[in-house]
């Protein structure tokens, strides 16, 4: 397949136009001998797509803010345009800063997820949520679909062919988890998707697994970074890298 010839293609096609990018950036060698591969360049967005009013790189971040004059009228989001993943481990660290008095900030990371609509940079699918107050960070939801949440935090979920939930079992307490995330500084962020697991995990804990039999879950799409609407917030990403799992 011709990867100049498609905007979301197989991760192999992904993987192989990023090398270029990815050689250019710091990377631990220990993660690239392990297959990992850098998303992003550090400097700009090259290989991404979103509303270049709201998402630019500082500071060798991607960065997404919303102010008073330039507002999110709706979910918006920074769309990876190198290909669409299937079985694959993502890590990165995330930063958000609530500017506003409300202490609101709220972002994730779409993957496995559906464009639907590239003008608007309009994603739906799966998410990995983070916000600034103390419930979401690490929950899975599904943005722009019935189901909505999928698993708050702490939970072992099975979606069943029915597509209702069960919870089968508990990783952790939802205070345990919130007490290892740094406010306001650098958190990482895990997600490991393998056929139908779906596995978060914020600093090292794990914050939820699912698995998804439900007929309407996705097995492969894009990845994205979601900028919410909302008063004037930043979230911020960087040290994004990608790993293909069989």
């Amino acid at each position: 397949m011709d990867c100049s010839q498609i905007l979301f293609g197989s991760l192999i096609c992904a993987l192989a136009a990023g090398a270029g990018v990815a050689a250019a950036a710091e990377r631990d060698p220990a993660e690239a001998a392990d297959g990992f591969q850098l998303i992003f360049n550090g400097r700009d967005l090259s290989g991404w797509s979103g509303d270049p009013r709201l998402w630019s790189v500082r500071e060798g971040a991607i960065t997404g803010q919303t102010t008073a004059g330039h507002p999110a009228k709706v979910n918006t989001f920074l769309i990876w345009t190198n290909g669409a993943v299937r079985n694959f481990e993502l890590r990165c660290r995330f930063k958000l800063e609530p500017n506003n008095d409300q202490g609101f900030a709220n972002s994730g990371i779409q993957y496995r997820s559906q464009v639907l609509d590239p003008a608007a940079w309009a994603v739906g699918g799966y998410q990995a949520d983070m916000e600034a107050g103390t419930n979401y960070t690490g929950i899975l939801y599904e943005e722009k679909k019935p189901r909505g949440i999928m698993a708050l935090r702490g939970e072992k979920a099975v979606w069943d062919q029915d597509c209702k939930k069960r919870v089968v079992g508990r990783l952790s307490t939802p205070a345990e988890i919130q007490a290892g995330i740094r406010a306001g500084d650098w958190n990482d962020y895990v997600i490991v998707a393998r056929d139908r697991r779906l596995e978060h995990f914020v600093n090292g804990k794990q914050t939820v697994e699912v698995v998804d039999d439900c007929p309407q879950g996705a097995v492969e799409g894009v990845v994205a970074l979601q900028l919410h609407v909302g008063p004037p917030m930043t979230a911020q990403f960087k040290d994004l890298r990608l790993k293909p799992l069989p």
